[in-house]
């Protein structure tokens, strides 16, 4: 009897929540693929975003963001990754697509960012292999309406180390933002020394231009917490699962 006591509570007593800073801090998590690796100042540039979103407001955020492999599981524990690179990034494993299939699926969102935009060597490997990941889904561009220039700071266009186009271009599924694709190194707008100073040049504006990068990176961090799960005490896979009905 009392072994069968202990089995009906632990069916009829709530599992434990973990609690909302805990588990769905924003995390600007860089996406590995292949043997892909982000190297040299750059590496720096997700704990400064993730520093200056809790500088300039409450919102919650991881400050030492951990890479995630675009083949790994964990990339559906959270809902935004951000891809960079310089140099076509190759094609994706049969893994890798299939695991970005489920992370769009369950409503992730994907930054991509070009950081050497001049070439544009890896933004066109990537919206090569995002053809893959969604066949059904063309980016369109989008211009100040979109909430990303309005959810925190307002913003006449996209910045970043180089000035690059006015637009951003983006992938839209089911009326829900789901990939943004930068050609204007925000990642070189956010790298910092051992010092924590800023160093890599920005052109044509300077400093100005720099803190207006720095705005970018804290509007789209709001927008994915109040697109996800801004005001939930939940998990964020079941947030994903919830926004991906919205997508249906």
């Amino acid at each position: 009897m009392a072994a069968a006591l202990v089995v009906l509570l632990a069916v009829l007593l709530p599992s434990p929540v973990r609690a909302f800073g805990d588990s769905v801090a924003f995390s600007p998590r860089v996406l590995l693929v292949g043997e892909n690796r982000v190297t040299g100042l750059r590496a720096t540039a997700p704990a400064h975003w993730s520093w200056e979103l809790t500088r300039r407001t409450s919102a919650p955020a991881r400050l030492a963001p951990e890479p995630v492999r675009a083949d790994s599981l964990a990339l559906v524990a959270e809902p935004f990754a951000w891809w960079l690179g310089d140099d076509d990034p190759g094609s994706l494993t049969p893994r890798e697509l299939a695991n970005l299939q489920r992370f769009f699926t369950l409503g992730g969102v994907l930054l991509v960012d070009d950081t050497d935009p001049q070439s544009g060597k890896f933004g066109a490997g990537a919206r090569r292999e995002l053809r893959r990941v969604l066949p059904d889904s063309t980016p369109v561009s989008i211009g100040t309406e979109h909430v990303i220039f309005r959810s925190f700071y307002l913003l006449r266009r996209p910045f970043g180390r180089v000035e690059g186009p006015a637009t951003l271009d983006a992938i839209i599924r089911g009326g829900n933002t789901q990939v943004i694709l930068l050609s204007n190194d925000l990642a070189g707008a956010l790298a910092q020394d051992s010092a924590g100073l800023a160093t890599l040049p920005v052109v044509p504006g300077g400093e100005e231009q720099r803190e207006m990068a720095i705005r970018l990176a804290v509007n789209i961090a709001m927008f994915v917490l109040c697109s996800n799960y801004k005001d939930d005490q939940v998990h964020a896979p079941f947030l994903m699962r919830r926004r991906s009905r919205d997508l249906r």
